[in-house]
Parts: structure tokens; sequence; C-alpha cells
């Protein structure tokens, strides 16, 4: 099998201007990197991109997790407030395959670098625009943050423990403890983004422009997973509400009680059961000793989903006197699908990760950047999909601030030395 090289990975050659800070722009920055494009990040001198400092900071003051969804990215600092600055970035625009940003819709209008002011000088650039609403709409001027849109998708409403008497919640809805509307959307906006390149490839054969606009919403992207929802209200009348651990109308999965670790005897520990397939369901209650409730009563989902209360009620009293392990070997035995709720700290030394290459220690120089001077790794999440014949592997952590300042203006610009030295004097660049 012939291997590809990292100078060949299939978004080998498309240069990504990332305008975008934070997680969802930063995040499809991050996806396009790891497959080959060249992503060259603009952040603000002195500050960069917040993410640089927010939760947990390493030894040199920088996120760990900047360093992981930096990765392979070229850091240029350039002051965008300052119209020497903005002219910069709109030279590295025309420069440019794609350009993604998830400012707030009509900032980059506001800074002569939208649609309208690069393509006259670059036809073929892809803008790439994320939001919380999208660029047009009666929302689309509100701020847009992924706890917001995740609630107003409908999400939020899903996610919680039921009201026994009314179904709808039970206080609260339960956030995922991440930002994981910023992420589906960036998800979303790598997915346009190598739509529109595709695009872009048949428009060039017919020779027409292929430059066009990526316009990705967090509301639209959280609204996107929202599998059978709409469809169920708008035929049948359903309102589908909060379940807990359980998934509502699907019987039975769920997570179940099990003897505490004795490694932590006072913390409870769990395990999540799938097994609403007919003839997995079958083995389960074989395996739990319950073979009373098999039979055409039990036979299909809908079926099950009547009797829910009492399926549930067999499986926690079978789990809840055994260990996890013990569940999990019975499980695997039955052919049932079965898996512990894990920690982070199990989860990186899980063997199925270890053994795929699904995490990976990227390496952190000190500041004169030389390997042989001293650093250390940041253990971070490998590229995925696993794409057959690409070396993928990390080729830098996320870069300090302004590293690549230099590199990319001289090289793509061909500012000369007194030139950049004449921006950095007037706090230009950084």
């Amino acid at each position: 099998m012939s291997t590809v090289t990292k100078d060949d990975l299939p978004l080998s050659g498309v240069r990504v201007l990332e305008m975008g800070q934070l997680i969802a722009g930063p995040f499809a920055g991050q996806l396009l990197g790891q497959f080959g494009a060249e992503v060259i990040k603009i952040e603000s001198p002195n500050v960069g991109d917040p993410l640089r400092v927010w939760r947990e900071v390493d030894v040199d003051g920088t996120s760990p997790w900047f360093r992981s969804i930096g990765r392979n990215k070229k850091s240029v600092a350039i002051d965008l407030r300052n119209p020497d600055g903005r002219e910069l970035v709109k030279r590295l625009a025309i420069k440019s395959d794609v350009l993604i940003e998830n400012f707030k819709p009509g900032t980059l209008e506001k800074w002569g670098l939208g649609p309208s002011s690069i393509h006259p000088h670059n036809p073929d650039l892809i803008f790439t625009r994320v939001s919380g609403y999208g660029q047009t709409g009666p929302w689309a001027p509100r701020p847009g943050y992924a706890s917001v849109c995740e609630a107003e998708s409908g999400f939020r409403y899903i996610n919680g423990f039921p009201d026994p008497t009314t179904g709808g919640l039970a206080g609260p809805p339960v956030r995922p403890n991440m930002s994981l509307g910023d992420s589906v959307a960036g998800l979303h906006a790598a997915f346009g983004t190598v739509l529109a390149l595709l695009a872009r490839t048949k428009s060039a054969g017919k020779g027409q422009p292929g430059g066009r606009t990526v316009d990705v919403s967090i509301l639209e992207s959280m609204l996107n997973l929202m599998e059978g929802i709409v469809p169920e209200y708008d035929r049948k009348g359903k309102i589908r509400g909060p379940s807990g651990s359980s998934v509502t109308g699907i019987v039975p999965t769920n997570a179940y009680p099990c003897l505490p670790s004795p490694e932590l005897p006072s913390v409870p520990t769990y395990i999540v059961i799938g097994a609403n397939g007919d003839s997995i369901y079958n083995r389960l209650m074989r395996a739990i000793g319950r073979q009373d409730l098999i039979g055409p009563e039990y036979q299909h989902n809908g079926h099950r989903v009547e009797k829910q209360a009492e399926i549930e009620e067999a499986i926690s009293h079978w789990t809840k006197s055994r260990s996890a392990e013990e569940v999990i070997i019975a499980m695997n035995d039955a052919g049932v699908p079965v898996g512990r709720v894990l920690d982070v700290k199990e989860m990186v030394h899980a063997e199925q990760l270890q053994d795929r290459g699904a995490l990976e220690d990227v390496w952190v120089p000190n500041a004169d950047n030389t390997e042989d001077t001293g650093g250390w790794t940041v253990k971070m999440q490998g590229t995925f999909p696993v794409l057959e014949g690409c070396d993928t592997r990390a080729k830098w952590a996320g870069p300090d601030l302004g590293q690549h300042t230099e590199e990319v203006l001289a090289e793509q610009l061909g500012l000369t030395a007194q030139e950049l030295e004449k921006l950095r004097s007037d706090n230009v660049i950084g």
C-alpha cells in the first residue's frame, strides 16, 4: 500500500486564512489543517486568540487546549484595528483559497474584507462564515453563543430528567460539559468548505469563478442533529421531552448502576447497555436470567416501549449487584453492546484508542523553538476520520503568538526586513 506524505494530503496546496477565534472557526481550521491545508491564523498582537488562556494553562502560560486546536497552523499577529493591518490581511486573502471567520455578521464588511471587497481581486476565494444564526434573517445581528443556540435548536429541552407529571423538564436542562454547538458548527464549516472546493473545481472546468460563501449557523448545525424530532412533531404531533440517560421510544438503551470500584468505593460506577435490536434484546434477557421477559409481548421495540419500566428495573437489578467488569464480560460473551462510562484518565489509557493511535503526543519546544533546548509534549486527539494511506499526524502544536508573522509576510507578500521592522515599530504587526 502506498503512503501519502504530509505534503500530498487531500488538502495539500490549499491555503486557508483563519480569522476566527475561540472554538467554532478555529476547529474548522484545525480539521482542514490536519488533512494538509496550509492554515494561516490571524491574531491580534499582544492578545491573540482568547483560547490561548482559557481553562488550564501550561508552564508557559498557554492553554494546552490551544496547542491542540492550533496544531499545524501558522500564527501571524496583525492589528485589524489598524488600516495598514487590514490592508495586509486583504493582500493575504487575495492569495488564499479559503477565508474562515466567525465574527458577528457584517464585521468583515465593516473592515473592507468581505466578499464584495475581495472577490474583484480573487474571484475564486471561498468565504466560510460561522455565526450564531447565519448571515441573513431577523436574528442574524444578534450575538450567537453555542449555549444559547443549543437551547433555541430544541437540543437543550430534550437533555435532562423528565417531570413525572408533565413529561417536560424537571428543573434546568443538563448541558454537555463542553461547547458542543461550536464544535458541531466547526464540523459543518469544514464539510462545507470541502464541498465549496469541489464546486470550485467544477466551476473552473466551465471557465466560471469559483468563489462562494459557506454560511454556517450554530443554530442550524445543532438543528441538523435533531434526528426525527421535527417530522415526528409534524406528522404525529409528538413533542419529545427529556428522558434522563435513556432515549425516548427506544428500549432498552440506558446507563445502569454497578458496584463501586475498589479504588473509589463511594463513587457509583455506570455502564451503558444498548440492546434495542430485537435479537440483541433476547440475548440480553437470557444473559441476566430473565427469560420471562422474552416472548410475543416483548418481541419488537414498540412492545418494549410499553413495558419500559419493567425491563429497565430487571436490568438495573442485575447490574447493581455486579462490578462493571463482570457486566462487560457477560455482555461481550452474549454479544450485547456495552461500555463503561469512563473519565478522561481512564479513556486515554483505553486499549482500543491506544491500538489505533487515536491520541498522539505532540512536541512543544521552548521559546526558541528548537527541540535540542528542551520542551514538553501535549497529548491530544488524533485526526479523524482515518484516511487510508494518509499520514495525518500533527506537524506541530499550536504555535506561539506571532511565531510565523515574518515568515508569512515575507514569503507571501514579499515584504523586506526593513518593511517588516517599520510595520512592527508602527504596532501594525506583532
